[in-house]
């Protein structure tokens, strides 16, 4: 494989302290990260390899009062070096192992139906694409 894969905790965030470009959508605030790993249900996985983080996964169990808990993907990143490699299948994978240990019977994700590298990698992983529409909105700053 040529890479290991952890998963992140407060005794290993500090492996987040060099990333390749590109693999997380914007720079890792500590405190945000902090935060994310004091979450019931959240989980993030790295792969590092040569002490650099070049790929992440994201993702959150969502519990529900009426049925077993789902997988939420919430987002994937691979250095743009290191694409092809097996590394977005590998945290993929881990995420979906780590669910199921915890209960999950189902998934999802969501991408851009422009994204034509994200779609191709759902549909290699024998997924379903769905239309959506997808609403979002912010908060007013007091």
């Amino acid at each position: 494989m040529g890479f290991d894969i952890h998963i992140i905790d407060h005794t290993n965030m500090n492996l987040l302290d060099a990333v390749a470009p590109d693999v997380f959508d914007a720079p890792i605030k500590p405190r945000l990260l902090s935060a994310f790993c004091d979450q019931p249900g959240h989980f993030m996985a790295v792969v590092e390899k040569d002490h650099l983080v070049v790929g992440q996964i994201r993702a959150i169990l969502h519990f529900n009062p009426d049925e077993p808990p789902t997988l939420y993907i919430d987002n994937l990143g691979v250095a743009p070096t290191q694409k092809r490699k097996g590394i977005a299948t590998s945290l993929f994978a881990a995420s979906l192992q780590w669910a199921q240990e915890h209960g999950a019977q189902s998934f999802w994700v969501a991408t851009e139906l422009d994204n034509k590298e994200a779609n191709g990698f759902y549909r290699r992983q024998d997924l379903s694409g769905n239309k959506m529409i997808y609403y979002e909105g912010t908060f007013s700053p007091d």
